[in-house]
């Protein structure tokens, strides 16, 4: 882990010099998990963030595509987000070279002050988290996306099947051949649930994928929603799946579910079928996530889950067989 920020932070201070900022600006990290990302203080311009991308994950292409639907949202006023921050030369992207050789694609942000939320206020925050999450689906539906537009797909085949973005659950952490076997019968279950789900425009189009409580920025009354870089295209549902990232084990999980779809349909109708198939889509980012903590075994969010987040998936998935028949 040591390494990755220590690789991570030296394109950090590389791409520096593209926008202007001090090369003795103070650069420190926020996390590290797909990508590291920084804050800066710089001197003369203050303070912002950098995002760092890690190799052979997001094209420049992609990318660019992220921040054409940031901007869109920014500009209809439909969320609160921070802007990105264009280099010197009005680069969205930058790519940081290091005298090695090395290149990553940067992306700087204008910071916003904020916490995640609390812990003491789940259910009120995941009501605001429906409501947020159903502004962001109204526009996706309603937006003509650039010509050049590009993301990944999160779909069965690409989530946890054979062409999974993060690995292959079969070799997450405490995966043995037991839990293969109810974990290969849950997949299946879901991968026939989604082919009669199905992906008309009203379910499957362009989601954030990542909507997490700590991808929001609380700040008094003010919400920013941040970290844009899983957005694809996936069904709309699959959004209240990755809310309930790493707690779907929770006994006050149901709790969250309901709160979510109150929010969600206070801002935007949600069918009966929808709302039927949410346990599929929890599942299914549960069992991605199986999948992400043995692909990034390094990260400190893969240590603190552990082996233990593999084993408890089991009990999820027999719940889950038992109630999705």
């Amino acid at each position: 882990m040591h390494d990755a920020v220590t690789s991570f932070e030296v394109f950090a201070h590389a791409s520096l010099p593209a926008y202007g900022l001090d090369p003795n600006a103070e650069v420190t990290l926020l996390n590290v998990s797909e990508n590291g990302t920084f804050r800066v203080d710089d001197p003369v311009q203050g303070r912002s963030v950098l995002r760092v991308h890690r190799t052979g994950y997001h094209s420049q292409e992609a990318i660019l595509s992220e921040l054409d639907w940031i901007a869109a949202l920014r500009e209809d006023g439909i969320v609160s987000t921070p802007a990105f921050m264009p280099a010197l030369d009005g680069q969205r992207v930058v790519t940081a070279r290091t005298p090695d050789g090395g290149e990553r694609h940067v992306v700087r942000f204008a910071w916003v002050d904020g916490v995640e939320p609390t812990e003491d206020r789940l259910a009120q925050d995941f009501e605001e988290l429906g409501a947020i999450t159903a502004r962001l689906h109204i526009h996706s539906k309603a937006w003509t996306r650039p010509a050049e537009f590009t993301r990944f797909v999160w779909d069965y085949d690409t989530s946890i099947g054979d062409h999974g973005h993060w690995g292959r659950w079969q070799e997450g952490l405490g995966i043995g051949p037991a839990e293969t076997a109810i974990l290969d019968r849950c997949s299946t279950r879901i991968r026939e649930r989604l082919a009669a789900y199905g992906k008309g425009p009203e379910r499957f189009g362009l989601v954030h994928a990542d909507m997490r409580l700590a991808n929001l920025l609380v700040n008094g009354p003010a919400v920013n929603v941040i970290d844009f870089d899983d957005c694809g295209l996936s069904w709309f549902m699959y959004d209240l799946g990755s809310s309930l990232s790493f707690i779907e084990h929770e006994p006050y999980v149901p709790e969250l579910v309901d709160a979510w779809v109150q929010g969600y349909r206070s801002v935007s109708p949600m069918s009966a079928e929808e709302e039927a198939e949410l346990p599929t889509f929890i599942m299914l980012r549960r069992m991605l996530l199986v999948a992400w903590v043995g692909s990034h075994a390094a990260t400190d969010t893969a240590q603190q889950m552990g082996p233990e987040y593999g084993v408890t998936s089991c009990r999820l998935a027999e719940e889950y067989l038992s109630r999705m028949s």
